[in-house]
């Protein structure tokens, strides 16, 4: 006779307590316990008698293939997941509501359908009404996708294992599905592990590749257990801005290719459309000659991409100065103001400082730290900098800029898109030589730079000199006057 227990487990991380408590101590969020029944059918005493069976080891050395792929015929999709579909992985896509998850994967069944695959689509939250009008919107609706509006475990297992196995299964959403192996509501920790496990247990038995569409908390997590990340062989977060164009597809993990990976779309009235050249879409609506806007060259896994900062340095009447940051580090911005004030003598104690990553792209690598600070520095003065130049260099603690990786792939993304120089780390000159192809200005140390940029400053319009401002710009920075 099954034996059922009570015990509250926390919604946020899974921990399990015998009382409820408003605090969970293995993740520290408030108010997140639930009580949930565990049934135990067996007896720990007959569980106990099991004998585990044998099974065969294996040497390091032999043969092992790669494993077989399946493209889906979207290139951004393709490059993020590694090269296609792996047989029998399970993949996690998570994303803010309304951002096109299920466009994405919309367009992405219907074209292995169209490739002669057999694809199903399993929505826990619409009906298929609703995914048909989705479909006809897209262009989509000849597509021969298989559809279903189906929240039970058992039954989807059921039904994808009659007949011939479908090649990609996609279940939006996770957090919609129940298993009868738990007495659990819908969307809870339980419900959630247990029935990803099963789907993931399907996935490796049939040798179909699974996609679980997860929703996201009001911090950006995946919501559910992160058990449920580790359980999966990848996890895919799709971003963007509800105001931008731009979706961006990044890789969080993968077993079977590269985590550093972007894909990016475009949302347009036909659905998302691949963007193939993501640095000209990124500078298409660049401000030439304003004051604190640099052109960074970053790398964003094997591909170059150029995106723009905007920086906006203001006085400020509070006493403690606002500090703002849209697409990158708050800690590295931090960071840069600590040793341009400590080392290059720029005084931003009394104004606010504002910086943006144009295009909704976040950028994570610290070669963005010198176009950064250029971008400040020439808000700050006045000063425009060149339109034909683009940024990238690691500033140290020194106030030295260190050399990044990849130099030479960045030099010529920015020739292709037609700059004519480049402010580059003195030790990255001797990696690229004489043929990248544009001007290089090498600085071994971020007082140059800010030297350069400052000596072209000027006074703002409809600004008198106070001593405030003249505080703020170093008096070795200044312009004479008269």
């Amino acid at each position: 006779m099954a034996k059922s227990t009570a015990s509250f487990v926390c919604q946020s991380c899974g921990a399990a307590y015998n009382r409820w408590q408003g605090k969970c101590d293995a993740c520290g969020e408030w108010n997140t316990l639930a009580e949930e029944d565990s049934a135990t059918s067996v007896p720990v005493s007959i569980r106990s008698r099991r004998k585990g069976r044998t099974f065969a080891l294996e040497s390091l050395s032999g043969k092992s293939q790669d494993a077989p792929r399946l493209a889906s015929g979207m290139t951004e999709l393709d490059r993020v997941t590694g090269g296609g579909f792996v047989r029998g992985s399970v993949l996690l896509v998570g994303g803010d509501p309304g951002i096109g998850k299920s466009t994405l994967l919309t367009q992405a069944t219907s074209m292995l359908a169209r490739a002669g695959h057999r694809v199903v689509y399993i929505s826990g939250e619409e009906a298929v009404a609703q995914v048909r009008l989705r479909a006809e919107r897209l262009g989509l609706s000849n597509a021969p996708v298989q559809l279903a509006a189906e929240t039970s475990v058992e039954d989807i297992i059921a039904t994808l294992s009659d007949g011939t196995v479908p090649r990609l299964i996609v279940i939006d959403s996770i957090q919609t599905m129940w298993t009868d192996t738990v007495e659990s509501a819908p969307g809870t920790v339980t419900q959630v592990r247990a029935s990803a496990q099963a789907l993931i247990r399907f996935a490796k038995k049939s040798g179909a590749a699974i996609i679980l569409v997860g929703h996201v908390t009001k911090d950006g997590q995946i919501a559910g257990p992160r058990v449920v990340e580790h359980m999966v062989d990848a996890v895919l977060s799709f971003e963007g801005e509800g105001s931008q164009q731009f979706r961006i597809l990044r890789a969080v993990k993968n077993r079977f290719g590269p985590t550093d990976e972007i894909g990016v779309f475009e949302m347009t009235g036909l659905g998302l459309r691949e963007v193939t050249n993501p640095s000209e879409l990124f500078l298409s609506e660049r401000d030439l000659g304003t004051p604190g806007t640099a052109v960074f060259a970053g790398i964003e896994g094997t591909r170059p991409v150029l995106v723009e900062l905007q920086a906006l340095v203001a006085p400020t009447s509070l006493g403690t100065p606002r500090r703002a940051v849209v697409g990158w580090d708050p800690s590295r911005l931090s960071m840069v103001l600590a040793v341009l004030e400590a080392h290059c003598g720029v005084k931003l104690s009394g104004h606010d400082v504002y910086l943006n990553v144009a295009g909704g792209l976040r950028i994570q690598e610290p070669a963005a730290d010198l176009a950064a600070a250029a971008a400040l520095v020439s808000s700050l003065v006045n000063a425009p900098l060149p339109t034909d130049a683009v940024y990238f260099g690691e500033v140290s603690l020194s106030g030295a800029v260190r050399p990044v990786a990849q130099t030479a792939a960045r030099l010529k993304e920015a020739a292709k898109l037609g700059f004519g120089r480049a402010i580059l780390p003195e030790s990255a000159r001797g990696e690229v030589g004489s043929d990248a192809g544009l001007a290089l200005n090498a600085v071994g140390g971020l007082t140059t730079l800010v030297a350069e940029i400052a000596a072209r400053g000027s006074r703002r319009p409809g600004q008198e000199g106070t001593a405030g401002e003249k505080n703020a710009t170093p008096a070795r920075f200044r312009r004479q006057e008269g």
